[in-house]
């Protein structure tokens, strides 16, 4: 059972599962409107041969929620000083959707933290997103979201969940999606959703590319795993990674969709596991 953490810094909370032990760090980051919970699937399992640190991004989960910066370099700035307050000087840097973003420009801002990249269904590799993303990022969504999401519906909702739940029917992807929608019933959240996603986000789509950061460190190992039916980032994105870094190692997996570490965790277990194994991290000084 993992088991949920909490650190100040700079006078602000930081939730964080840090499990497992080793010379190897994984440092996991969830994506929007998501938490640590996204890698339950994953974790203790890799927690078994790595060290693994997966925080909630600040607004998102249990983390602090204040009304601040939620940009990208603004969450690279947050685990760099997380990992420094780990005392951890390094990691293999692992970001599903948002936080494949937030894992590139961390690369970018602090290149000599990051021994290898690995992407699952990234942001930041083209404009395409998901329609409602597209939706909820224009003016006045903010007025709208509560009445989505009222506190009544999404209570009934949970419980409706639990009950299926208890009778073994579960979907990974939908209980991924529901944790989402649910968590746009506090108030706070929903501000710190609407600050994250506009700083990336726009009618149009995808509004920051970070092809560019996928080139600055030679030698960086790099691996994309993608879901073949990604409703939210389409699968072409991964072949854009491809085209700036050749030596980009891709995995497509059929039959799974955008919560590729919950709908098919062993996969995902077995690739990272030995992408680490096989790899050599890149050298701090270049």
């Amino acid at each position: 059972m993992t088991e949920t953490k909490f650190i100040d810094i700079h006078g602000v909370r930081q939730a964080i599962i840090d499990e497992g032990e080793g010379d190897e760090v994984l440092l996991l980051i969830h994506g929007m409107a998501g938490s640590a919970h996204t890698w339950r699937a994953v974790l203790p399992q890799l927690a078994k041969k790595y060290r693994v640190v997966a925080p909630d991004l600040l607004g998102h989960g249990q983390s602090s929620k204040p009304r601040t910066d939620y940009s990208l370099g603004a969450f690279a700035v947050g685990l760099r000083d997380l990992l420094d307050e780990l005392g951890i000087e390094s990691a293999t840097v692992v970001g599903h959707s948002l936080g494949g973003g937030v894992a590139m420009q961390f690369l970018y801002q602090h290149p000599d933290y990051c021994r290898r990249l690995v992407l699952i269904g990234s942001g930041g590799l083209g404009p395409d997103v998901g329609w409602i993303l597209r939706l909820l990022a224009v003016p006045g969504a903010e007025f709208v979201m509560p009445v989505i999401a009222p506190s009544p519906i999404v209570r009934a909702g949970n419980a409706v969940r639990s009950r299926l739940s208890s009778a073994g029917l579960r979907s990974p992807r939908g209980a991924e999606v529901w944790a989402a929608y649910s968590s746009f019933a506090d108030g706070e959240a929903r501000a710190a959703f609407l600050r994250t996603l506009r700083s990336v986000v726009d009618y149009r789509g995808q509004a920051v590319s970070a092809l560019n950061r996928l080139n600055l460190r030679e030698g960086l190992p790099v691996l994309a795993i993608w879901g073949e039916q990604d409703k939210i980032i389409p699968v072409d994105h991964a072949y854009s990674a491809l085209q700036v870094r050749p030596d980009c190692r891709l995995e497509i997996l059929p039959g799974v969709g955008h919560f590729v570490q919950v709908e098919a965790p062993t996969e995902v277990i077995d690739l990272v596991d030995e992408f680490i194994s096989t790899t050599t991290p890149a050298d701090p000084r270049r």
